[in-house]
């Protein structure tokens, strides 16, 4: 029996209708929620981000104290709209950041949280934290990531590719580091250090205030891609520097800039002993990502990391001669893992790392290493010989927890969801995604002692996931039926709308706006399917890196299995329309659905989808493909363009014209070689828009037409 209200129907008013408009305004339902929290040591400040409603884009700065709230910074108040006068460094740090909002979209304090600087219009402003009105500091252009040095008395900042200090009460501004031509910079990520890698900053203050600890990148010899805006012919296309798979990365380079105005180069080795470093199909010991770096009580410290990702090196800088010693080396055959804040050192000196231990990514301070089955998702910061880091007993949760050398190892969140935190002092501020909503709490001593507002709106949908082990590899998979879906009423077609790639979980003890969206799209008739394969984090090294070599075949299949197992246990799931959705990742695996696995997938939407491996980024790609002209067939396997003459069902390919991530140049290289093969599909570009649609009324209207092209795709069956 067919269901009156499924997509095959002649009805075609939406259910709930204004979900699409309300993920648009909110931007995913991000407004209104407090984060970039900062605690200081004292525990008895917290500072964050966070705009006045869920619908209010621009970022305010806040101060939590004695159980209250208090307004720090409005820079509504500081004139301008703010977004006059950004310079486009400042632009791509946003979009490498995810940074969808305005107003204060950054901050940075003194070692005792007591002075905040900020950015805002491209001038720089800084405001005390116990009270007072901010002040602008003058700079000498545009200043992009200000930092100020530990005492609070100076504050670091970029602009034009210079690194230039300013006293933050005014006066004499002082230039440490001058690009030497129009292809350099100093202290600021290059695009694979900021994409792909995870190193988001360029400079660290010296503990004493005297020095900085600075990065110059060359972009010479990486290639120039030109990005235009075919909507408005009148402008210009902008230039970028990106260094696509097998073409030259950046040079990046280390070095202590002092404050009287002399410098030193920082020696970093050139290779790897060949003697330790894993070999491979290719192999390319020379050293050629600084992965990680700062300065603390110890002196600097950087961790560099070969071509090839098999080794990296945490390194000891001498700041006076610029020599260095190594500290620590991680091999590894596929990939060395760059987990997130790490390496780093408490006060003693110990360093706080990960490696793996029986397939296990397990966090090591010193000697010590964090339980067996335990898997660490990042390292958040350290304090003393205290160490707050996340982990996961169990896949499909993230817990905030604390190894301290007295107490050992010990969780510090109880309730079912994802969380992480922020510590200082006694105090940690413990941010939640649970089941039930979104929460921020503050935990002094371990015990709650007080709540930072969430402000966001409550979606128009609620999600109502059931939690799925699917097939013998017990995938974490939810589903999600229209909530007006009776048992035994009808059966319905299917729709996947996974990730499923590295770094990345959907099937997760926690709301979200993807569950939202999975639910709002099962409410216009579809059961909804999402489904964590192999290649996503959670599951150990051996998952993680199933996906070596070849992109799409482990990933695919692993779908195929989650669709056939959830339709083994709930029978209302039609197996002859299945459809499958996604967007960067997800949008490439729903095209090799419909590529490779026509039996079983009937129509596919795929937005911002990397169809030419080559196409993407040195450090992300290599990870896993290697290079492409020592494995062309990895690269061939792992790409759609050269199988287009495979495709035999409706296909809706989407992209952000802007998209500076994913090039539009995946989407139309594909689409030429489609129409080459004789193969019909449809093509959606989307002008202005980048890897992140954040304008409103198409953001508001893509689910829409996703459901359109959907409902005409399956009902021809």
């Amino acid at each position: 029996m067919e269901n009156p209200a499924s997509p095959t129907s002649t009805a075609t008013a939406l259910h709930a209708p204004d979900l699409p408009r309300q993920l648009a305004r909110t931007r995913r339902f991000s407004l209104g929620v407090p984060g970039s929290f900062t605690v200081s040591p004292d525990g008895a400040r917290v500072l964050f981000v966070r705009s006045v409603s869920g619908s209010d884009p621009c970022g305010l700065l806040w101060a939590y104290e004695n159980g209250r709230e208090r307004l720090l910074l409005d820079p509504r108040e500081l004139g301008g709209d703010g977004e006059e006068g950004v310079p486009d460094a400042e632009r791509i740090r946003r979009e490498r950041a995810g940074t969808t909002t305005t107003g204060v979209t950054g901050y940075a304090t003194d070692r005792h949280a007591r002075v905040a600087v900020c950015a805002y219009g491209g001038a720089l402003w800084a405001v005390r934290t116990g009270g007072g009105a901010p002040w602008r500091v003058p700079t000498a252009g545009p200043a992009v990531d200000p930092r100020p040095s530990p005492d609070g008395t100076l504050v670091a900042y970029v602009t034009g590719g210079a690194v230039r200090v300013a006293p933050v009460a005014g006066g004499q501004d002082l230039l440490l580091a001058a690009p030497e031509g129009p292809e350099i910079t100093y202290g600021l990520p290059d695009h694979v250090s900021a994409e792909s890698i995870g190193r988001s900053r360029g400079h660290w203050w010296s503990p004493d205030g005297d020095a900085l600890l600075v990065t110059r990148t060359g972009h010479a010899r990486v290639a120039r891609w030109y990005l235009s805006d075919p909507a408005d012919p009148s402008r210009p296309p902008r230039t970028i520097r990106y260094p696509a798979a097998g073409t030259a990365n950046p040079e990046v380079s280390l070095h202590v800039l002092r404050l009287d105005g002399t410098r030193t180069p920082v020696r970093t080795p050139a290779r790897a002993d060949t003697g330790t470093h894993p070999s491979g199909a290719w192999t390319d010991p020379r050293f050629e990502y600084v992965t990680a770096a700062g300065w603390d009580a110890h002196g600097p410290f950087a961790e560099v990391q070969t071509r090839d990702q098999r080794t990296a090196v945490l390194l000891a800088v001498d700041p006076v001669t610029g020599d260095t010693r190594p500290l620590l080396r991680r091999h590894d055959p596929a990939w060395v893992e760059l987990t997130p804040g790490t390496p780093t050192r408490t006060a003693s000196g110990e360093v706080v790392t990960t490696g793996v231990r029986d397939d296990v990514r397990v966090l090591r301070v010193g000697a010590v290493a964090s339980p067996p089955g335990l898997e660490v998702r990042a390292v958040l910061g350290t304090e003393g010989e205290r160490v707050l880091f996340t982990a996961s007993e169990d896949s499909a949760e993230t817990h905030a927890w604390v190894y301290e050398p007295d107490g050992g190892f010990r969780r510090v969140s109880a309730r079912p969801g994802v969380h992480t935190a922020s510590a200082g002092g006694d105090t940690v501020v413990l941010d939640s995604r649970t089941p039930e909503g979104r929460s921020v709490t503050v935990l002094r001593d371990g015990r709650p002692a007080g709540s930072i507002g969430v402000l966001a709106e409550t979606p128009v949908v609620t999600a109502r996931p059931r939690e799925l082990e699917l097939g013998a590899r017990r995938l974490r998979g939810h589903l999600h039926l229209p909530s007006w879906h009776a048992p035994g009423s009808g059966r319905l077609p299917v729709l996947l709308s996974p990730y499923a790639g590295y770094g990345l979980q959907l099937a997760v003890r926690a709301s979200g706006w993807p569950g939202t969206v999975a639910q709002w799209f099962a409410e216009q008739g579809f059961a909804v399917l999402v489904a964590d394969g192999r290649g996503t984090p959670g599951r150990g090294r051996a998952w993680e890196t199933a996906i070596r070599g070849d992109r799409l075949t482990a990933p695919l299949q692993d779908q195929v299995d989650a669709l056939h197992a959830a339709a083994a246990v709930h029978p209302e799931l039609d197996l002859t329309r299945v459809g499958v959705r996604g967007w960067s990742y997800g949008g490439y695996l729903a095209i090799g659905a419909v590529l490779h696995r026509p039996d079983v997938f009937h129509a596919a939407v795929a937005g911002a989808a990397p169809t030419d491996r080559r196409l993407y980024d040195t450090h992300w790609e290599e990870r896993f493909l290697g290079h492409p002209d020592v494995s062309p067939e990895d690269y061939e396997r792992s790409s759609h363009v050269p199988s287009a003459h495979l495709l035999s069902r409706p296909l809706l390919l989407v992209h952000g014209l802007a998209d500076d991530n994913v090039v539009p140049a995946h989407t139309l290289r594909f689409s030429a070689a489609l129409l080459a093969a004789g193969r019909p599909h449809s093509v959606l570009p989307l002008p202005g828009a980048s890897h992140r649609v954040t304008r409103e009324d198409v953001a508001s209207s893509l689910p829409v037409a996703e459901v359109a092209f959907l409902k005409q795709a399956l009902a021809r069956r």
